[in-house]
């Protein structure tokens, strides 16, 4: 199996805390304190029984290729994807009309981790990605997500418009995020229903066949100067206007 290491507190707890991966070593630099996240790192470590060392920080360097790892990184196998079955699995056992992410060739790993973190906070069920051209579920991914894709169900497909497809046998609407005439806002349609939301790549939106296999397209009203979000922005956006439909679905208001 493949490895690769995580790096930055909060991805690394959020991985722990999932439970998914196999965890091979966890890697803290010297120096670091290590209290708060980085104490509930240690410990939830220690419980799972991953090995431990302090490194010099230009090691962690290393590993996290410079990036902001925060003194501590873990060598991990490799993400934990899953199929398509399994992601509508997840819903029948929640008793929830199906409620999905589906990304068309994105290739910033900040946009998609930054989507990701975004439909783990409202629910989704799983999030579909094409194998090769876009982004799959790399440590930098899942970084930008702050390690909430690690709770994920993730599936990559080797043809994303066949995909969809089989998602409308299955009784879900796909609804792709894009602009023009025959666009509706979220106020003029039902997001109350099996859906998955597509959303396009940066600059070049959805690919032609992946619009013309959408039930309709999703516009956001704009007022401003500049007439588009990014695509992470407007993801966010969508994905909160469907869970809002589905009334706050599963959510628990925090008690006093």
């Amino acid at each position: 199996m493949a490895t690769e290491y995580l790096y930055g507190r909060w991805p690394v707890l959020e991985s722990l805390r999932a439970g998914r991966r196999t965890f091979q070593q966890l890697l803290i630099a010297e120096g670091v304190d290590e209290k708060g996240v980085v104490e509930a790192v240690l410990a939830l470590a220690q419980e799972r029984g991953v090995n431990v060392r302090r490194v010099p920080r230009r090691v962690v360097d290393d590993l996290a290729d410079n990036a902001n790892h925060q003194g501590v990184t873990m060598r991990v196998g490799g993400y934990p994807y899953v199929d398509l079955d399994a992601i509508l699995r997840t819903s029948a056992e929640r008793g929830e009309l199906p409620f999905l992410l589906v990304l068309d060739l994105l290739k910033d790993p900040q946009n998609v981790g930054a989507l990701l973190r975004v439909a783990d906070s409202v629910g989704v069920h799983g999030v579909i990605l094409q194998e090769r051209r876009g982004v799959d579920v790399t440590p930098a991914v899942v970084s930008a997500s702050s390690g909430a894709v690690e709770h994920l169900n993730v599936a990559v497909v080797t043809n994303l418009v066949s995909a969809m497809r089989r998602l409308k046998e299955e009784g879900v609407w796909l609804v792709g995020m894009d602009i023009g005439p025959d666009a509706v806002t979220p106020d003029e349609v039902d997001l109350k229903r099996p859906i998955a939301l597509v959303m396009g790549s940066e600059g070049e939106g959805l690919r032609r066949l992946v619009r013309e296999t959408c039930d309709l397209r999703l516009t956001l009203p704009m007022r401003g100067h500049v007439q588009s979000l990014n695509v992470a922005t407007a993801g966010a956006i969508a994905l909160y206007a469907a869970w809002q439909a589905r009334g706050w679905e599963g959510w628990k208001r925090p008690q006093a």
